[in-house]
């Protein structure tokens, strides 16, 4: 009997490692290699699209800028209009009132050579906003810079493709409005499906400016420190479980174009930090949808903070990365995008 009840104990322990491995495997694989060593020298194109971006988060997030400070959200979002207009777009605003205030989303739109209803988006956004009385160059100057250099990027596809790319600066991400229905990126997404508007992904740039390369730099909440480097020089792509499949065709696309540490993974909402950004209001009316970021909290000393300020943000790192997303929309604007990018779940 206690040989037989033995045999049952190791059986079952064999069989929850098993399931644990495999489940850890589930939530972690990517496909392709990350990038090792050393990086390649900024291109001159790079060093070019450096000096815009610092140039944005300057003009976007050297002072407080949300609600509270309203007359600084007025200037950012209007600085966000003048340079899509000067890049040729029409930015669209989507107005709306908040405790008696006037805030807006903006939108730039990139129309493929025949749109229709039928016409399936790609929609990639970034808040504009600052948390409290923080500047907010980090979180979220990096990730409205490089929307900014993407309509740049991106300006060529314009009557070109066979889809729809959305450029989208959200306001009111922050508290006291995240993940509220006053929160930004929530009523542009309501409005999408509203019009049952094929979305075949959501990529969200969040916190991008920050990456250290000495170990023990990056933290994780429990126990994804297990799996994954200790060092914070990576850019993480980042997704609730339903949004496997788009995570995982981003983060291939992006390695074999790009030469950059990265990462990825999914997990349930519940875990800290996975549902913190934009990327959470398109999966609540059930778009696929990614994080992309440095990973904020987990990582950056200045995080929510008065010193996120644009000297803090790593711009040549950023410029590497927002030509590597250009590169990964550019695939996915095409008639080739993995049939696993579906337009919706």
């Amino acid at each position: 009997m206690k040989r037989r009840t033995a045999f049952t104990l190791t059986a079952l322990l064999a069989g929850m490692a098993i399931v644990a491995v495999a489940g850890a495997r589930y939530l972690t694989a990517v496909p392709g290699q990350s990038h090792q060593g050393v990086l390649p020298p900024s291109s001159d194109a790079e060093t070019a699209t450096a000096a815009r971006l610092l140039t944005h988060i300057r003009a976007v997030a050297s002072k407080p800028h949300n609600i509270e400070h309203y007359d600084e959200l007025e200037k950012s979002a209007r600085y966000i209009e003048d340079t899509l207009s000067a890049l040729g777009y029409r930015p669209v605003p989507q107005v709306y009132e908040v405790e008696g205030r006037t805030v807006r989303n903006i939108e730039a739109v990139i129309e493929p050579a025949r749109p229709d209803a039928a016409t399936r988006t790609i929609v990639v956004g970034a808040h504009y906003d600052s948390y409290d009385d923080t500047p907010g160059a980090n979180d979220n100057g990096s990730g409205t810079a490089a929307v900014l250099e993407l309509a740049r990027l991106l300006a060529d596809l314009r009557n070109t493709g066979d889809k729809r790319i959305r450029l989208v600066l959200f306001v009111n991400e922050e508290p006291p409005y995240f993940q509220t229905p006053d929160m930004g990126s929530h009523r542009y997404a309501k409005l999408l499906a509203e019009r049952r508007e094929p979305v075949i992904g959501m990529i969200s740039l969040e916190t991008l400016g920050c990456f250290l390369d000495y170990p023990g730099s990056q933290k994780y909440p429990p126990p994804l420190g297990l799996l994954y480097p200790s060092k914070g020089d990576f850019v993480a792509f980042v997704a609730m479980t339903g949004s496997r499949e788009l995570m995982q065709s981003l983060i291939g696309s992006f390695r074999k174009h790009t030469q950059f540490p990265s990462v990825g993974g999914v997990a349930p909402g519940f875990v800290p930090g996975i549902d913190w950004s934009d990327h959470w209001s398109f999966e609540e009316f059930r778009y696929p949808a990614v994080m992309i970021t440095d990973t904020a909290y987990f990582r950056y000393p200045h995080y929510h903070k008065v010193t996120d300020t644009p000297d803090k943000v790593d711009v040549g790192k950023l410029a590497r990365i927002a030509h590597g997303v250009a590169r990964v929309i550019r695939e996915m604007a095409g008639p080739d995008w993995p049939a696993a990018a579906s337009a919706s779940r």
